[in-house]
């Protein structure tokens, strides 16, 4: 791979800098008023963010996830300099965003899913001619990455169209493509496929692969659809309650969550369910058997057995549901702080 430089250059991905995104015990606390009486109020504060460190790659392709309210969205305004950490350092591309926004504006691009960036009365072309000003992209290469956008996000037919006239998939395209105008050395994505059906969300996914491998755009994504995670990244990190609960590779996170697999048998003949070390029956339909067993144990071992005592036919494994395997992590991380507060 190679990866664009500051300067418009081509570098080695070998020579990343590893620490191109860097958050070192990061905070965001709010102070929140709430009403007690008729005159009275109560201020409290909400940690939404709780000492955060991680460090991204130049050309890294990172997922970011968790549930409603864990804090993802309110990195991001961190990371993109539209709110001020609370405490704890935070560097992108070697700036700071919340003292150098202006600075940072010109190295990155923000797609925020339920809130635009286009002018919402003009035609779609006329916010691309706005940000050609704004962000002073030589025209040649506006051209270049506008027609770019236009072809493999299919929006040749959307160009006239005013802005507030696009259904909401048609205005994540046009968003996703306006993000890019200016070459972004850091792309930020907050729910890049909503709206989408599936071949759009298909054909943004391979956008985005594309973008990546070719000119070594960062991308953080943050997303509800686990299918955006499992194609596109390699790494995934998984926000509770403001704290970082996992950061490591996506297989990993099977193991984490002490997620199961599934193993799919297909016997001969119709027999009881199979009895073997490491793995259960969970469900029997004829000859067909399904067996779980822990995520984080190799299958051969169970399959040499089975083909050993039974008469097997066919056989799959089915790696576990990532949804299903977050959710299992949201309940321990809430039973262990119900255990902590008692």
């Amino acid at each position: 791979m190679v990866v664009m430089g500051v300067d418009g250059g081509f570098a080695d991905a070998d020579s990343a800098d590893p620490g191109f995104i860097e958050l070192d015990r990061v905070e965001k606390v709010f102070d929140v008023r709430k009403r007690t009486g008729f005159l009275k109020r109560e201020r409290r504060q909400v940690r939404a963010v709780d000492a955060i460190s991680f460090s991204v790659a130049r050309g890294e392709m990172v997922g970011y996830i968790g549930p409603n309210g864990a804090g993802k969205s309110t990195t991001i305004k961190m990371l993109t300099g539209i709110l001020t950490p609370s405490g704890g350092r935070l560097r992108v591309a070697g700036i700071d965003p919340s003292r150098e926004r202006t600075r940072l504006a010109q190295r990155i691009g923000v797609v925020f899913g339920q809130r635009t960036t286009l002018w919402w009365d003009l035609p779609l072309i006329d916010s691309y001619r706005l940000m050609h000003r704004m962000y002073r992209i030589p025209d040649a290469r506006y051209r270049e990455n506008l027609d770019r956008c236009v072809e493999l996000l299919e929006l040749a037919d959307l160009l006239d169209v005013p802005v507030r006239q696009l259904s909401l998939g048609q205005r994540m395209r046009g968003d996703i493509a306006a993000a890019l105008l200016h070459d972004p050395e850091v792309l930020y994505l907050d729910e890049p496929t909503i709206g989408l059906d599936v071949i759009s969300k298909a054909r943004v996914r391979g956008f985005l692969r594309d973008l990546n491998a070719e000119r070594g755009t960062t991308v953080l994504l943050t997303t509800h659809d686990l299918q955006d995670i499992e194609q596109l990244c390699s790494r995934v990190m998984v926000i509770d309650h403001g704290r970082l609960m996992y950061d490591g590779p996506l297989a990993g996170l099977h193991e984490a969550g002490g997620g199961e697999r599934t193993l799919v048998v297909d016997l001969e003949r119709e027999l009881p369910p199979i009895e073997v070390p490491g793995a259960r029956v969970v469900r029997v339909e004829g000859p067909r058997q399904w067996l779980a067993f822990p995520a984080a144990e190799s299958a051969a071992p169970l399959v040499a057995r089975i083909a050993d005592g039974y008469p097997l036919v066919d056989l799959s494994v089915r790696e576990p549901d990532i949804e299903a395997v977050i959710a299992k992590m949201y309940a321990g991380s809430a039973a262990g702080a119900e255990r902590a507060a008692s």
